[in-house]
Parts: structure tokens; sequence; C-alpha cells
């Protein structure tokens, strides 16, 4: 989150005047934000429909459960992303597939190919840090191989992909609203689909009570057991104000990366872009030669006051991490979805089964950017990285 002031703090204050901050009832108090949250996100991601949830890794959840993936179901997922992703997979009872990344820093194409067994029945491109997968090349799988497409735009909530929002090219787009994120409410998300059943199927998922206290769902689709992931009044009338803020944002930072990219001239070697124009510009990205140049790198410019790093370095964004999938633990014993009676392969995890995703995030350094930087900030900025390039 950039960015909340004065407008933020009146909406929510709106809300707690009225007297009512769950989003269901109290038509003559509701002002009904969530419900007006809900539909402003699906006309700007120019999708029918869109479900707002607690968190991302809540939206990714309803995705799967709208999708019908559980036990005995495979979900690839690329080997740089924030845990949650895998999480959950194994949430719905299904098994992660971990498949590398290419210099993109999102899912490698040919690598999923490799992977798809006829357990498979979804793919979740990453698009991490506010870059945009390869998605012709993987809807286009999809489509052969009969598979589901699960966004992942977390971290690319604005961005686009030749023309069209992330999140509304597969079958369902995940959205993270959280404090870190482009946008955010402190925690939230959101999940959108151009699907009717997958919509029904992602509201009930995502509260239980739907049916009592929601709109009715429609009496042609059967009904499933959901949890409470409802989004309330107050984090509806932030998401509002935020989501007017969106645009700016992205297209300040989508504006400095193409700047900088263009001023370096190559040196130091920006990672290769799927879709430059529909980038978020939330992160610059260097690949060097070598881990060690990459380092060397690194410090160089964090010397000249650069808050540089390596996306290695990254915690539980990079798989060797997950420490619950590598050794196949869950909430249950055993450790389904792994020992799970549907499941019929015995999948192997290593920390070291994906060496070009850890050769790539060990060889890449990221600067991240800001939508108020200034051109005096941004000319300072390319001339650090040119100038420790050049000491390397």
């Amino acid at each position: 989150m950039y960015r909340f002031d004065e407008e933020e703090k009146e909406a929510v204050w709106r809300v707690i005047e009225s007297g009512w901050l769950f989003r269901y009832g109290g038509e003559e108090a509701n002002l009904h934000q969530v419900d007006q949250f809900e539909a402003l996100f699906a006309q700007r991601m120019g999708v029918p429909h869109a479900v707002a949830v607690t968190s991302g890794t809540a939206a990714l959840i309803c995705a799967l459960a709208g999708l019908g993936i559980g036990p005995g179901d495979e979900v690839i997922v690329p080997g740089y992303t924030f845990i949650a992703t895998a999480a959950a997979v194994v949430d719905a009872r299904a098994v992660p597939i971990i498949a590398e990344i290419d210099e993109t820093l999102t899912i490698d194409v040919d690598d999923v190919r490799q992977k798809i067994t006829p357990r498979t029945k979804a793919i979740i491109p990453v698009h991490m840090a506010g870059v945009p997968a390869n998605l012709g090349p993987i809807l286009d799988l999809a489509k052969r191989h009969n598979l589901y497409v699960i966004e992942d735009a977390c971290q690319a909530i604005g961005g686009s992909y030749r023309g069209q929002p992330l999140g509304s090219l597969g079958d369902v787009g995940a959205f993270s609203l959280n404090f870190y994120k482009i946008i955010g409410v402190g925690e939230g998300g959101a999940a959108i689909t151009r699907e009717r059943m997958i919509h029904e199927r992602m509201r009930m998922h995502h509260d239980t009570g739907v049916s009592f206290w929601g709109a009715n769902v429609p009496a042609d689709i059967p009904r499933i057991p959901g949890v409470n992931y409802r989004m309330n009044e107050l984090l509806g009338a932030f998401a509002l104000v935020q989501l007017k803020r969106l645009d700016g944002f992205v297209g300040r930072m989508r504006a400095i990366k193409k700047r900088v990219y263009a001023a370096v001239e190559g040196a130091p070697r920006p990672a290769p872009q799927n879709d430059l124009d529909g980038d978020c510009g939330t992160t610059l990205h260097f690949q060097l030669a070598s881990v060690q140049e990459a380092m060397l790198f690194e410090q160089l410019l964090r010397e000249r006051g650069v808050a540089a790093s390596r996306p290695i370095d990254t915690g539980r964004h990079v798989y060797s991490n997950w420490e619950f999938i590598m050794e196949k633990t869950s909430i249950c014993e055993p450790g389904c979805a792994w020992d799970c009676p549907h499941y019929a392969a015995d999948v192997k995890y290593a920390p070291d089964m994906c060496p070009r995703t850890l050769d790539i995030l060990a060889r890449t350094v990221a600067v991240g950017t800001s939508p108020f930087w200034e051109p005096p900030e941004i000319n300072v900025l390319t001339d650090k990285l040119v100038e420790a390039a050049q000491a390397l």
C-alpha cells in the first residue's frame, strides 16, 4: 500500500457512524460498501463476477473450491512465489507440483509441459512482483490438456497481458489487498471469474452462511460447504477508495520502470519481460552472469544507498524454504493430500529439485520503485545503477 489519507479515513468513519459493520442485513443503515467494491472491482478487471475476501490466500482457496479441485488432483505452481500459493493447494487437499521459473521470474511453460500428468487439474501462473507471466502459451497448453488456469495476481493488481487485465484471462484470478501490495486494506483480497457457476461456488465457499443472509444461491447450483472469508464493511469502504488510486500508482511505476530500463542501455542487463507494457512496475530486476557478480552488484548498490536485494534471499518466496511441502506435512495425519487414498502417485520434493530457479534467483538483483519518485530521483537511481555495473 503506497498511500492512504483523509479520504480512506472519512470512508471508514461513515461506516462507523452508520452503526452497521457487517456486509449483510441492516438495510436502513448498511452502506453496502463490500457490494459496491465487488461490482467496481469486477468492472475494472473486465469480468462479470468478483468475490471480496479476507486475503489473497483466501482468494486462492476459494478459486480452487470454485473449480472443484481437491483430493487426488495435482496443481502445478512455480518455485518462486509466496508460500501461500502452494499452501492453498494443500488446504484443498490437492498436491502441489513445483515447476521451474524462467528468466522473467515467472513459471517456465516448457517445464510445466513436462510435469503434466493424468492427475493434473490446474496450473497456477504467478505474476510475481508485478511481472506478467507468459499467459499466451500457458493458456494454450491448458486448453490442449483440459486444465484450469488460476492466475495468482496477488502481487500484480492493475497489471495486464496483451491489453487485458491480469487475473481476467484464466478461469479465476486471485488478488491480495494486503498492506504490502499495490493497493490494500491492511489484509484482504478478491477473486474474479467470467463463469457464473464458478462464481456461485466461490461465494458459497467464502461464506458458509451466504444462502441465509446474503444474496440467495441460485436453485440450479448444488450447495457446497464453506468457511468464513467474508470482508466487512470497514474494509470494503477502505478498498473502494484504494481502488480509485490503482491506475495512478501502476501508471507511474510502469513509466518509471520503462524509463530506467531504457536509460541503463543494457548495462546492467534488465530481466526479460513477457509484456513490459503490462508490467506493474513495482520492481526493477537486473540479471548478472554469475552468482558472484550478482552478490557484488547488490553490495555496490547498497554502498551507494540503493535498497537492493536478491530474490534468493526472500525466504518463503523460494520453494526450497517451504518446509511443509518438502516434508509433506499438513494439518491432517497422515499427510493428506499426499497420503490421501484418492492420490495414486508418490511425488518427490527436494530443496535442489528446481536448479534453474535457484540459479536465476541467485543471479537476479531487485530494486523496488515508488509511484511518488520525481524525475531527479529517477535520474539519480539510473546513474547509481550504471556506476555499480561499471564497477563490477
